[in-house]
């Protein structure tokens, strides 16, 4: 053998994780170069601009919604939990429907977007905060705890939500309609700066944390034994959680199970648990459904069906398919 291939042959091959992001890395810019210029017609100077808007949102909304969902299931040790199940969709409904019956439903056009932005932001964290808060007051309070809540108070909002609605004029029901739904295709992009802040300030949070993240996915007693302030981290990264699905949600509406999506995929492509790969695949993995899938939709099928529509539909049979696993085991 001669030197060289013995060299080539002692070379270490490269991880699987890392075999994994370079590939989720270049799907996902050809996903964002196609968004760009796949149909593009006229001044490149105006599409690009455009559609670059547009592809910030996009990639926003992927990374704020797959990063908020393994953070979650890692508090909550739990693969088939999203930040959804919170209630957070259930809140976002009720503010919409409240403005709505309450004040009227011309108001939500005549509002400042970035004040109606960042009321639903802080209405949604500021809901987290308090039942955060209060579940992790006392030693005895729980993770699973704080879920049970959780889907009690998103059962509450949602009959909060329908019983206003059927109150409402048939007209205002259905221009409230409208805001009810995520809708991908027609995101405010004037809310960009303010979004790109807010995810920035919680990322920037979460950086900070990122030693202990695979500690606390060992569980609690683990985590305290290795010395890790187990109720004060929790609390962080849900505040952070809080930010990044309000952020999301306010931008596009209430998405279910896009999060479980990436998140299940992410796990099985790179092979481990660990967050320093897992996150940034679910994110690349986010970025390719999304602006990848918007793409597609446009320019093949013509806006014939919404995003949103398709991307529940699989994440709702992912977490069928979860489901009867861990039945099954």
């Amino acid at each position: 053998m001669s030197p060289t291939a013995a060299r080539l042959r002692r070379r270490p091959w490269p991880k699987r994780a890392t075999l994994v992001l370079i590939l989720l890395g270049v799907l996902a810019l050809l996903s964002a170069l196609a968004f760009l210029t796949i149909g593009a017609r006229g001044s490149w100077g105006f599409v690009l601009a455009f559609r670059g808007q547009r592809l910030l949102a996009l990639v926003l909304v992927a990374y704020c919604i797959s990063i908020s969902t393994v953070l979650f299931q890692t508090v909550t040790r739990n693969r088939i939990l999203t930040p959804a199940i919170m209630g957070f969709d259930a809140l976002y409904v009720l503010v919409q429907t409240a403005i709505a019956f309450f004040i009227g439903i011309h108001m939500l056009a005549l509002v400042d977007p970035h004040l109606r932005f960042l009321g639903e932001v802080a209405i949604m964290v500021g809901f987290s905060a308090l039942l955060f808060r209060w579940l992790f007051l006392g030693e005895e309070r729980s993770v699973h705890l704080l879920v049970l809540v959780g889907i009690v108070f998103g059962i509450l909002f949602r009959s909060l939500s329908t019983f206003m609605q059927r109150l409402l004029d048939p007209n205002a029901f259905q221009v409230l309609q409208d805001t009810l739904f995520a809708s991908f295709g027609s995101v405010d992009t004037t809310l960009l700066g303010l979004s790109y802040t807010l995810a920035a300030a919680a990322t920037l949070v979460l950086w900070r944390l990122g030693r202990v993240l695979d500690v606390l996915a060992l569980g609690r007693d683990q985590a305290i034994n290795l010395g890790v302030e187990y109720a004060r981290t929790v609390l962080a990264i849900l505040g952070i959680i809080s930010v990044l699905v309000a952020v999301s949600t306010a931008l596009v509406g209430p998405v279910t199970f896009f999060g479980l999506l990436v998140a299940s995929l992410a796990h099985a492509l790179v092979g481990h648990s660990r967050h320093r790969d897992v996150l940034p695949a679910a994110a690349l993995l986010g970025v390719i459904a999304l602006v990848g899938g918007q793409t597609v939709l446009e320019r093949v099928f013509h806006f014939d069906t919404a995003l949103s529509v398709i991307v529940e539909f699989l994440g709702g049979a992912v977490f069928i398919a979860l489901v009867l696993r861990g039945a099954a085991r």
